[in-house]
């Protein structure tokens, strides 16, 4: 008889822990098909653990940049290379062209317009004296713009780019040969310059065509002046490299780099 109590007894504990074990898978599905963003496990639409889904707070991007911290302007880019050109040594300015980085736009043309005219007028006087030709012979010659050298250093010491709400976007564009001159670069009408930039705008070749071009824009271009099959003059309206980028017509607009 007590065997038998004892046997229903055992059955009777393995049925209630049958029905308890049942009863707990049954709270672990549910727990598991909602979103409780709060039980270190990712459950229902969570799309990390306890975050993202319809439910949670969106997930922490980890490519996402860091923004913390403190952070200092270090580079203008509105028109390359103008400050590697013309920046110079001046007095209490341990780097002029550091500092033209971080200044701002507006105080720019105050700052360093007079130090970047310098500049570009002693680079006449150095290559005057290369070509054996007395410096004061050897000027700025008034640009394809028509500007001389306070003004066209006036327009590019300030770093940022015009825009033109009613022309194309270009650094510069000198249009068609209108007056059948033979020299697309001469103004004639229907050139554009200095509306902004495109990107397959050669933005080093026009602005060594603007210092160094003259009139005509082909002042110095490594002209054989004797006929003798070598070059006479100094080649400074380009840098010699074209444009290597395939421009695509959606964004991000260039090519992946080669």
């Amino acid at each position: 008889m007590i065997f038998k109590k004892f046997k229903y007894s055992i059955l009777t504990l393995l049925a209630a822990t049958v029905l308890m074990a049942c009863n707990n898978d049954d709270m672990d599905m549910e727990q598991m098909a909602m979103a409780t963003c709060s039980d270190g496990i990712m459950n229902g639409d969570e799309e990390g653990v306890d975050c993202g889904g319809s439910v949670c707070e969106p997930c922490a991007d980890s490519t996402a940049p860091d923004f913390t911290g403190t952070f200092a302007q270090a580079d203008h880019m509105g028109r390359p290379g103008i400050n590697t050109t013309l920046s110079f040594d001046m007095d209490g300015m341990a780097s002029v062209k550091d500092a033209h980085n971080v200044t701002i736009p507006s105080e720019m043309t105050a700052n360093f317009q007079a130090g970047f005219q310098a500049r570009l007028e002693q680079y006449h006087d150095v290559y005057a004296n290369k070509l054996g030709l007395d410096p004061m012979d050897v000027n700025y010659e008034n640009n394809i713009l028509g500007l001389d050298a306070a003004t066209l250093t006036t327009v590019l010491a300030a770093d940022a780019l015009d825009v033109a709400p009613d022309a194309p976007t270009t650094y510069f564009d000198p249009g068609t040969d209108a007056d059948n001159d033979g020299n697309i670069l001469v103004p004639d009408g229907d050139e554009v310059a200095l509306t902004g930039r495109a990107l397959q705008d050669d933005i080093i070749d026009v602005s060594l065509i603007l210092f160094f071009g003259g009139m005509n824009g082909d002042r110095f271009s490594g002209q054989d002046v004797d006929n003798d099959g070598m070059a006479d003059l100094p080649r400074l309206t380009s840098d010699g490299v074209g444009l290597t980028a395939t421009i695509n017509s959606e964004f991000p607009y260039l090519s992946a780099p080669e």
